[in-house]
């Protein structure tokens, strides 16, 4: 089991670097990945959110009941994208916290398998959101980064008073 990053640590705000070698040891990061996410009761999980700053998402929206549905993302881009909506998003990194987001209800995206494989894949709804949500960590955005700052602020003092709570 890795341990899952929270809100306030370095590597979540920052861009994560390309993977240049897809490797035995990037399987095995992978696995446990794909543990910790399943553990957390996840659905979705970002290199960066283990403290690994590569390019690197998971996402299973079965939470492991349909191991068809596991899917591993190298280096994603999003090449097009189409439509708008707003959804309740929660993250394993801000444990507690759900807010509203806005996302594009359909995209497509470029990335690379563990077998180092390109492909290029189409998604919508909530497969599509949680693909998005994913991806922005890559980029160091956390769902605090995507609402008003009247938002951010107030989710701010929930996390404190979480913290002080010793919900956190």
């Amino acid at each position: 089991m890795l341990d899952i990053c929270k809100y306030g640590e370095t590597v979540l705000k920052q861009r994560a670097r390309e993977v240049q070698n897809i490797n035995e040891q990037m399987a095995e990061l992978v696995e446990q990945m794909r543990q910790t996410m399943y553990k957390a009761n996840g659905i979705g999980l970002a290199a960066p959110q283990v403290g690994q700053s590569i390019q690197l998402a998971l996402v299973d929206i079965t939470q492991g009941e349909n191991q068809d549905e596991f899917m591993v993302f190298i280096n994603p881009v999003i090449i097009e994208s189409e439509g708008s909506e707003s959804g309740d998003e929660g993250c394993l990194s801000i444990p507690g916290i759900t807010t509203q987001v806005s996302r594009f209800t359909r995209i497509k995206i470029k990335a690379y398998d563990l077998n180092g494989k390109e492909i290029q894949r189409e998604f919508e709804g909530y497969k599509a959101r949680v693909i998005q949500h994913e991806i922005d960590h890559l980029e160091g955005i956390l769902i605090m980064d995507r609402v008003s700052s009247l938002k951010k602020h107030l989710i701010k003092k929930e996390i404190k008073k979480l913290k002080s709570d010793e919900q956190w």
